[in-house]
């Protein structure tokens, strides 16, 4: 017999139902990380409200109600997965993503990502501007529906297509979603922070305010420098090397944490952390 705790009002409780609690928060907790900020998050609420007021009808018995609840909820399973699907799928990639499976598996880092880092080089040399957002945990498909569907195998040739100055595609950002490139031509919120360097365009702005708003990892190239930046939860990392990008992305995929980038100062010659360089 399980020993117990404490009582909670008249009900006792024991260490299995805390660590039961806890393991059903976190389930809860990271399909929320998945589907906020998409289209399935407003379905979702429509089902919830659905299984109220089928509470509601049993407790009043109202048979017609009970009816008409028990006949929907027949299909309610496979609706779920129809309509679901895609954030399924990325729940089920969020957690082969992470951290522990990784340490457990040793994952390797995706391809994709290499024909990311060739395509930023690239730009960064012709000085085409663009932005590139790759998505994580934090669903953006309310960024994806702003923007021009692809669903295209990520490819250098590809990328460097949308970004060309004459592309109808070019004016906007492209949104890397499982291993593929789900949409051009995306509008990004711009960060509303004050503090931003009045220095800063357009580009800049907004792959900060994506940022701010997700766990995305977004790297914009300037269209008047060609200088490489990342923005990552809040923090823009500007001026970085092509060799620094690679090895950012690599450590936030790996591990989704970053020890932070790093540039040569001008008054000590030494090297130091570099975050938070958009603020004053």
């Amino acid at each position: 017999m399980q020993e117990e705790l404490f009582k909670f009002w008249i009900i006792p409780v024991t260490w299995i139902d805390i660590l039961d609690i806890t393991v059903v928060t976190v389930i809860f907790y990271r399909a929320y990380l998945v589907i906020q900020g998409t289209t399935a998050s407003r379905m979702l609420m429509g089902l919830i409200l659905i299984l109220i007021v089928s509470i509601a009808v049993q407790a009043l018995n109202m048979s017609g109600m009970i009816w008409l609840v028990d006949q929907i909820r027949t299909v309610w399973v496979i609706a779920f997965v129809i309509i679901f699907q895609p954030e399924l799928r990325r729940m089920l990639t969020f957690f082969g993503q992470s951290g522990f499976l990784r340490n457990i598996i040793k994952l390797g880092i995706p391809a994709y990502v290499h024909e990311v880092i060739k395509t930023c080089e690239h730009l960064s040399k012709r000085r085409s501007g663009a932005i590139i957002a790759l998505e994580r945990s934090t669903g953006l498909k309310n960024i994806i529906e702003t923007g021009v569907s692809l669903e295209a195998k990520i490819s250098q040739q590809l990328l460097l297509s949308i970004f060309n100055p004459r592309s109808p595609l070019h004016d906007g950002a492209v949104v890397i979603e499982n291993d593929q490139v789900s949409a051009a031509k995306c509008l990004l919120p711009l960060s509303q922070n004050p503090y931003i360097e009045s220095s800063l365009g357009t580009r800049h702005r907004a792959a900060l305010g994506l940022s701010e708003q997700s766990d995305a990892i977004v790297i914009v190239i300037s269209e008047e420098t060609g200088k490489i930046s990342v923005a990552y939860k809040g923090t823009l990392n500007r001026n970085i090397s092509v060799a620094e990008l690679q090895g950012f992305i690599e450590e936030v995929l790996k591990s989704g944490k970053t020890r932070g980038l790093w540039r040569k100062t001008t008054n000590a010659g030494k090297r130091q952390p570099l975050t938070n360089v958009a603020f004053k």
